[in-house]
């Protein structure tokens, strides 16, 4: 699983994965149960960031402790 953000929209958490293809879900506690299909992705405006910023969020693979949960800053 890799994690990205959008300079677009910095809410929002963008995720590759081989089985879940892209997806998006809010930047918060157990956001990554409320992920969706990302659609219309622009390559251009996401970065691939550590799966540590998104702790807390319940994405597999990032550290569960809320404590360390970093909304993204807007661009």
């Amino acid at each position: 699983m890799k994690l990205y953000r959008s300079t677009n929209y910095p809410s929002r958490w963008y995720a590759y994965g081989k089985e879940t293809g892209w997806v998006m879900f809010p930047a918060v506690l157990d956001g990554w149960a409320r992920r969706q299909p990302a659609r219309g992705i622009d390559l251009i405006d996401v970065r691939e960031v550590p799966l540590s910023l998104a702790a807390g969020t319940g994405l597999p693979g990032a550290p569960a402790g809320a404590a360390d949960l970093q909304l993204p800053e807007a661009a």
